[in-house]
């Protein structure tokens, strides 16, 4: 599957001397184009995915998207489809950034600005500065990270390590009540006791960044059963894997005060997964 620098391109570059090394067309890669053994839903997958997972959590408490104002990291694949599904489950996204800095608009950014950035970022490989002079309204902070910003919901999607413990303390006195990573451990671990000791909903992106690679698994089904599912089959099966994921990290997440920890849930869902199968096959 792809990941930072590796889209479509790169993996159709792969998946061509794949096969003319192998003179055989299967799964083995994923995140190809949808022309030529690729599933839609797929590009959407990781950032649709950590909303889905987040909208569970805020389930858990008799609340949803609609309303709050989401604070993202990133401008990447995973940042632009999770603002499109934050957008189009009636919240407000105000920021979005780059290595550079983030972009803060206060009126939010919709889905044609949206679709601005994604131009921006995907064909003209442009900076998110740029943002400003399309849509002078807007501020640009060169060299900082956008977890000052007032919101109800942070979604860090750009990189490893982002989020640091004074940050976090930031968010959560800024009143932040959730925080769903899409990036792969972008918090550092002294953010991730912050955010469990504040008892505020925190998902690791151990279980609520798991869309793509589940996606990547649907799309691997397809390969293998010669189908092409449509965008609802694709969409509504990852947001039943979600939904389960999410279910297992309360199942073993619950403490006893009710509230729960999705750092432990997801660790423990992890371990007893592999545990089972090793016992089951014979492992130990």
């Amino acid at each position: 599957a792809g990941d930072i620098g590796v889209g479509a391109r790169e993996i159709g570059f792969m998946f061509g001397m794949y096969k003319k090394l192998n003179n055989t067309f299967t799964g083995v890669l994923t995140g190809k184009g949808a022309s030529w053994g690729g599933s839609l839903i797929r590009p959407e997958a990781t950032g649709y995915g950590t909303v889905y997972f987040a909208e569970n959590m805020l389930k858990t408490k008799g609340d949803s998207f609609k309303g709050k104002t989401v604070v993202i990291s990133g401008s990447g694949n995973v940042a632009q489809y999770a603002a499109e599904k934050a957008i189009e489950l009636g919240a407000k996204v105000v920021t979005l950034s780059d290595s550079g800095g983030y972009i803060y608009d206060e009126e939010g950014i919709d889905i044609e600005k949206l679709a601005f950035v994604m131009t921006l970022k995907n064909k003209s490989r442009g900076r998110i500065s740029e943002y400003t002079q399309k849509y002078p309204s807007a501020q640009y902070f060169q060299g900082q990270r956008p977890w000052a910003v007032k919101c109800d919901i942070a979604l860090p999607c750009a990189t490893q390590n982002e989020l640091s413990g004074d940050q976090a303390k930031t968010l959560i006195n800024n009143g932040c009540m959730c925080v769903s990573e899409g990036a792969n451990m972008p918090s550092t671990p002294e953010a991730m006791h912050t955010f469990q000791k504040a008892g505020i909903l925190f998902a690791p992106g151990k279980a609520s960044n798991a869309g793509g690679v589940a996606t990547s698994g649907l799309e691997m089904s397809q390969n293998s059963l010669r189908l092409s599912w449509t965008r609802k089959e694709v969409d509504e099966k990852l947001q039943d894997i979600m939904e389960d994921i999410h279910d297992s990290c309360v199942q073993y997440g619950k403490n006893e005060d009710g509230t729960i920890d999705y750092v432990k849930g997801a660790n423990i869902a992890g371990f007893v997964k592999v545990a089972d199968a090793m016992l089951a096959q014979g492992v130990v």
